[in-house]
């Protein structure tokens, strides 16, 4: 999978309202789900304990944290589209965001996205992402929104 390439407003233009691709899957593991909950001091059972997940909850298995699926779309969106000549990049908005379904331990999620709109705010280029994080082998994605990014390319 070749990444997109874009380094100007005018790049971002040729890709208004098509689908701009997947990321890789990835795998989220145990261990990467504990080290959340250290992060956020979260640490629910049904993301920490797998023995009493399998014995209490209704996935048998512990599940990612949403604020963690979440959390990973900026690493995945950087494998479908390389963002070059850049200043800087805000993670300006989510809207519409809906957890479909809970990521179960070891599960692979990729993310696929579309360029929904795209605005000139004085030179600085707003980027409204559709996107999708789908779980391997699942019909129901985990999570669908929109991602808004600010990208302030160098003239």
């Amino acid at each position: 999978m070749d990444k997109l390439v874009i380094s100007s407003h005018n790049d971002f233009e040729a890709y208004l309202g098509k689908d701009l691709g997947e990321s890789h899957y990835l795998t989220i593991s145990q261990e990467q789900i504990n080290q959340f909950a250290d992060a956020t001091l979260d640490h629910q059972w049904i993301h920490t304990d797998p023995e009493r997940a399998s014995r209490e909850s209704a996935f048998n298995s512990t599940i990612a944290h949403g604020y963690l699926t979440l959390s990973l779309l900026p690493y995945l969106w950087e494998q479908i589209a390389d963002i070059r000549n850049i200043k800087m990049m805000i993670n300006y908005e989510i809207e519409s965001l809906r957890f479909n379904q809970p990521v179960l331990v070891n599960s692979q999620v990729r993310l696929r996205a579309k360029l929904d709109s795209l605005a000139d705010l004085r030179g600085i280029t707003k980027c409204n992402l559709g996107i999708v994080l789908e779980i391997k082998g699942n019909k129901k994605p985990a999570l669908s929104g929109n991602l808004i990014f600010l990208y302030h390319f160098i003239a």
